[in-house]
């Protein structure tokens, strides 16, 4: 037996665990690119569109956002619009793939299960590797493939595609990494996690000041790939000497550690727990305060650089007339600034959101650990255990919400010399976007009380929420299918005047569907695998 035995067949298993959760990152990755290309053409059918459109993007706080706009067509315009967005979501695929096949697998004890077979020590990595680098060769090809349906140059089309593989190989390669540093899954995707989320603030930062600082991120060499303006397709080196550096030190650590134990090695805590850990909720906040305190500080950070981003928007004026229905419909009617704020904050509450899920679904991973069961057989009943961890969702949701609009608040009104009078129109528009979040919350709740082998579908409604609020205005869709996104009824602050009635539906939607699912988790077995 050699250290790669086994690799086909763990590919195959993986391959089969994912194939929803696959299916939907490849379709709606792939889709997107060509998708906006499309109504490109129609929104911008003449050369002097795209020159208006041209010097606005030039604009440093959209820059900031997408980066620069490197060329004056249809194919550039398509790669500003989408392409920050493609590259951040590709990675968040390839590092949640690879973690949850590697060190996910380990911290419940199925490797150690699966090592106990004719399986060497390194096909449970390589099959990992192999799955995320599958899935995002197939959306660089699609996603070329879509461009090119479309009409645009097949050069463009194939850098585009190129930069997203890019993307998602180093980002693998990363997670192979981090997943071999800590003890934890949470810890290897909250590392893994936070370099992305420092790549696009340097981006930002770089691409409107310091370019060097642009080059020290990923996100930003895809980007200078430059599709469809003089592609550089050297780049390609960069990409591959990283992704083959984090591969290499992954198998090496590999090869020295035993199964469970990480680089990193966790801290032996007491003998005996205190006594506030007998309180389920203090347990509960003990295993979520790292994630929420890192999803904190992330939250602010992005709050405070894109609401500094919005003061130079409120100069501009929308080049023509479909890119003012555009901004109106994402809540503009009170100028392009507030429809700047609304949006950047609908996706500051998506961005929550993922928190939000992530957070819900830690009563199924307690579960399929085996570890309530030991808490189950104390006095603490299962609706007492459910909700000392709902309440971390559903408040550290709104922690997460009110630090971003809290930074962004100060950020926007510091640049525009008006603290007082704009920090509560955008920590307001922070906030309303919480009883969205908590839809979803709601979901993954009625998901693992009554189908508990279906709770990752949770993911695939965030990403179908996502998808349609970055896209539905933009493409025209039918407004009873933008509906089915909880977050196209926030109101749409600070663009729009306040309504409290949706709020009520959504949070009252949210409680329907947790009461739903803790009437289920009541009833049914536990655990079930």
């Amino acid at each position: 037996m050699n250290a790669l035995t086994g690799t086909r067949a763990l590919i195959g298993l993986a391959l089969r665990l994912d194939r929803v959760r696959l299916t939907v990152w490849v379709l709606g990755l792939a889709v997107m690119p060509m998708a906006t290309a499309a109504n490109y053409f129609k929104l911008y059918p003449k050369q002097s569109d795209l020159d208006a459109v041209s010097g606005v993007l030039a604009n440093p706080s959209l820059v900031a956002v997408s980066g620069p706009l490197f060329a004056n067509n249809i194919g550039a315009l398509t790669a500003w619009k989408i392409g920050v967005t493609e590259f951040v979501l590709v990675a968040l695929m390839s590092l949640l793939t690879v973690v949850r096949h590697t060190r996910t697998e380990e911290e419940t004890g199925r490797l150690e299960l699966i090592g106990s077979t004719v399986v060497g020590r390194y096909a449970p990595l390589t099959a990992a590797l192999a799955v995320a680098g599958l899935a995002d060769i197939v959306i660089g090809v699609l996603a070329a493939l879509g461009l090119m349906s479309t009409g645009l140059a097949t050069a463009g089309a194939m850098a585009f595609g190129f930069a997203t593989t890019l993307v998602g190989l180093l980002f693998a390669a990363l997670a192979a990494t981090t997943a071999q540093l800590t003890q934890g899954a949470r810890a290897a995707i909250g590392i893994a996690g936070a370099v992305l989320g420092g790549a696009y603030l340097l981006r930002a930062v770089g691409d409107t000041g310091p370019t060097e600082l642009t080059w020290v991120s990923p996100l930003g060499w895809a980007l200078h790939l430059r599709p469809y303006a003089g592609e550089r397709w050297w780049i390609a080196v960069l990409f591959a000497a990283f992704a083959v550096l984090f591969t290499t030190v992954a198998y090496a650590l590999v090869a020295r550690r035993d199964v469970g134990a990480g680089l990193l090695a966790e801290r032996l805590g007491p003998a005996e727990a205190v006594p506030s850990l007998s309180n389920p909720f203090a347990l509960a906040w003990r295993l979520h305060r790292g994630l929420l305190l890192g999803w904190l500080v992330a939250t602010a950070l992005t709050g405070a650089v894109l609401g500094g981003a919005a003061a130079g928007i409120g100069d501009l004026e929308s080049p023509n007339q479909e890119m003012t229905d555009v901004l109106t419909r994402m809540g503009g009617s009170k100028g392009i600034a507030d429809a700047f704020l609304t949006a950047i904050f609908g996706i500051i509450g998506l961005v929550t959101a993922a928190y939000t899920v992530q957070s819900a679904l830690r009563l199924r991973q307690e579960e399929s650990s085996g570890r309530v069961e030991a808490l189950l057989a104390t006095p603490v009943g299962r609706l007492r255990w459910a909700a000392s961890h709902l309440v971390f969702t559903l408040v550290g949701t709104t922690l997460l919400l009110a630090a971003a609009g809290v930074a962004g608040g100060l950020s926007y009104g510091a640049q525009v010399h008006d603290v007082g009078g704009e920090f509560g129109r955008v920590l307001g528009a922070a906030l309303v976007q919480a009883p969205a979040a908590w839809v979803l919350a709601g979901l993954g709740v009625a998901l693992i009380g009554l189908a508990p082998r279906l709770s990752a579908l949770s993911w695939a409604a965030l990403i179908v929420s996502a998808l349609l609020f970055m896209l539905g205005a933009l493409f025209g869709l039918s407004q009873w299918v933008i509906d089915a996104n909880p977050f196209a009824h926030v109101p749409k602050l600070p663009g729009s005047d306040f309504a409290m009635t949706p709020m009520l539906w959504l949070a009252g939607i949210a409680v329907a569907l947790g009461a739903a699912g803790l009437a289920g988790l009541r009833r049914r077995d536990i655990p079930v695998a």
